[in-house]
């Protein structure tokens, strides 16, 4: 973002101050992980495929770190959790072409409708994304419309591609399965350097898990071909 008329728009996401206000009943629970969710606010989701991480991996990580203080164990638990994915656990669907440019192109297809996109990634196992809420679509229903329509696209694309195993990983799931793990993370962005922060870790996910050795390389992201 260079331009004076991108910077004025970014620095309109942050009225008043580099801390946000949070209001109460904007924080909801649907099972283990707390969602943040208002359209006044830049959000930093990740959606990962239900066999990149197995009940039993969760579990495990739980006991590991069951004698850490609740503070700090919220914080390992995330970093581990987003260290087994990013090792590429899991049949790694969207590591095909095809999956990978189905999931972008969802993201793509209402950018400027319901929600403004900042910045995304489509992992072989998981997917980054970075928007704000428009026009009254909440994070969540933006989430579950992206999860349902992809759902259905890659579904199809597995029943036709079911002898397809990608070397090291595992075979395709059943189609009778969840595709997506039904949780999601999320966080809000608090200020521009957050943003900025949270811009380059997603850019640099695959370079991170040793996908690419530079994030212009990596075709389904925000950042390819700069």
């Amino acid at each position: 973002m260079n331009s004076s008329r991108e910077r004025a728009d970014l620095e309109s996401c942050f009225p008043g101050n580099a801390n946000l206000p949070i209001c109460e009943k904007q924080w909801r629970s649907r099972g283990y992980l707390p969602h943040f969710d208002s359209p006044e606010h830049i959000q930093h989701v990740t959606v990962h495929l239900a066999d990149s991480l197995p009940k039993s991996a969760i579990e495990r990580i739980d006991q590991m770190i069951g004698a850490l203080p609740d503070e700090q164990r919220a914080v390992e638990r995330r970093r581990r959790l987003h260290e087994w994915i990013d090792a590429g656990h899991g049949a790694c669907v969207l590591s095909h072409d095809h999956c990978a440019k189905t999931v972008q192109d969802a993201f793509l297809h209402l950018d400027g409708q319901r929600y403004r996109l900042f910045a995304w990634m489509v992992m072989p196992n998981h997917f980054h994304v970075l928007f704000q809420p428009w026009n009254g679509w909440s994070m969540a229903k933006i989430v579950a419309s992206w999860k349902k329509f992809t759902g259905r696209q890659l579904k199809a694309w597995i029943r036709a591609n079911q002898e397809i195993c990608v070397p090291g990983n595992a075979a395709l799931p059943s189609c009778e399965s969840p595709l997506w793990h039904h949780e999601y993370w999320d966080r809000y962005i608090r200020n521009e350097k957050h943003f900025r922060d949270v811009v380059n870790y997603i850019e640099d996910n695959p370079v991170k898990a040793g996908l690419c050795k530079d994030p212009s390389q990596w075709k389904w992201s925000s950042a390819y071909g700069r």
